[in-house]
């Protein structure tokens, strides 16, 4: 499983953050559906093709029911590059889906929908790929009544308007606004909206948008009390990096004071302390990094 696959999967798989996405790109803000009523499924399936068992892995996978009675299975695809098998893709997880549940039905029971959501969060381009079967393949128009089409649940998330945005109740919402704000203005004001998820959501931003200042150091704990905002992780992050700065500074010079000292080189030493050009040139000469 790659590095994507479980960052992403570690906010959006919380319930309310799952139910809160679909509500409002599905149902525009309703709350249809409430997150007590989703419940996890495997997100791994498999299929015989060539004589061998294949698997087939979604992003994110639930269950929609209530009462017992089941009322959808929805799926989430993340995309931070347009792909143009990406129906191909869908087609192969809902079969899949369906064919489980003929398996398992009892007599007199009807299968369930399959809903599979697209999210795409690249902010330099727009989705360029297929959004329909039909435009994925090569086929006649003569043949096209006879081959079932199928469209993808595609929402581009650098490109919601701030309407929608606001609509989201979870850490999505600070989620969809940086990308969006990526996309219009190539930088990001962090938000001061408390979230609830606080490494989950640097996590997803620090790989689905390759943005370093969302980067967590291995075993680096997040105080909840210091960082609840995207402003307090940005000013953390900030004062971390003078801080490293201030510290990487005081090393080289004491390896250029021990280095002149033993050399006797006091005049070279008190020019250094006074010209910053000239104790580069120093540090270049003693190759101290």
């Amino acid at each position: 499983m790659g590095e994507k696959d479980i960052t992403e999967k570690l906010l959006e798989a919380y319930n309310e953050v799952f139910a809160d996405i679909v509500n409002t790109l599905l149902f525009c803000g309703e709350r249809v559906i409430d997150p007590d009523d989703l419940e996890d499924y495997p997100t791994i399936s498999g299929y015989k093709a060539d004589g061998k068992i294949r698997e087939l892995g979604r992003d994110v996978a639930k269950r929609w029911r209530q009462q017992n009675i089941r009322i959808a299975f929805i799926g989430f695809e993340n995309q931070t590059e347009p792909d143009p098998y990406m129906t191909l893709r869908v087609a192969g997880y809902d079969g899949t889906e369906y064919r489980a549940q003929m398996i398992n039905l009892k007599k007199g029971e009807k299968p369930y929908p399959v809903i599979t959501i697209v999210l795409y969060f690249g902010f330099e381009k727009r989705w360029d790929q297929p959004v329909t079967l039909y435009d994925s393949l090569d086929i006649s128009e003569k043949m096209k009544p006879y081959v079932n089409d199928l469209k993808l649940n595609l929402f581009e998330i650098a490109y919601l308007d701030r309407e929608t945005v606001s609509k989201f109740r979870s850490d999505f919402r600070i989620v969809a606004d940086y990308f969006v704000q990526m996309r219009e203005t190539g930088d990001y004001v962090p938000s001061r909206e408390e979230m609830e998820h606080v490494q989950a959501v640097l996590q997803l931003l620090n790989v689905m948008a390759d943005d370093k200042r969302f980067e967590i150091k291995q075993n680096e704990k997040i105080e909840e009390r210091e960082v609840k905002t995207m402003a307090d992780w940005l000013t953390k992050k900030l004062n971390d990096s003078e801080e490293k700065g201030r510290n990487e500074g005081e090393n080289r010079m004491g390896k250029l004071i021990n280095i002149l000292l033993n050399q006797g080189r006091t005049d070279d030493l008190s020019k250094a302390a006074d010209d910053p050009k000239y104790r580069e040139k120093l540090f270049n000469e003693f190759q101290i990094a």
